[in-house]
């Protein structure tokens, strides 16, 4: 399970150093791919495939699962990160998620969030006075 906030840089390469604490799980190769509101997901092989697999049992015939699963796939990029953890954002997810040098990463259970830490700080300033309203909606009986 991926947790946490991490606040690195990106290099003049466009490469970023994954936090130490999530190497382990994302050193046998991991998937990188537009996120939902302007950030970019980072998935363990393993989460990819079941994920895939999930949108593969889709039926042909469902048009939002085709339309999710274009954009999903045609804007993965797959790699494995070298033996400093850095992995390469290609140019057109950091045109999408407008990452300039300031990043935030964060864990999100089963994946990894890249935000231009902007962008981040602006969704929790829109987003954390609904925090608790929402607990409601998401975990049925609350915690």
């Amino acid at each position: 399970m991926f947790l946490g906030t991490h606040t690195p840089r990106l290099d003049e390469k466009g490469r970023l150093i994954l936090p130490a604490k999530f190497r382990d799980e994302l050193a046998g190769g991991v998937v990188i791919t537009k996120g939902q509101e302007r950030c970019l997901y980072v998935f363990p092989m393993p989460e990819f495939q079941r994920i895939a697999e999930q949108l593969h049992a889709q039926p042909v015939t469902n048009k939002a699962a085709r339309a999710y699963s274009r954009v999903f796939f045609a804007s993965a990029h797959d790699e494995v990160p070298d033996k400093q953890g850095r992995v390469t954002i290609p140019a057109h997810l950091r045109a999408y998620a407008a990452l300039d040098r300031d990043l935030v990463v964060i864990g999100a259970s089963t994946r990894v969030e890249i935000w231009d830490r902007a962008a981040w700080e602006s969704y929790l300033a829109e987003s954390e006075d609904d925090f608790a309203d929402i607990s409601e909606g998401v975990l049925p009986g609350g915690l």
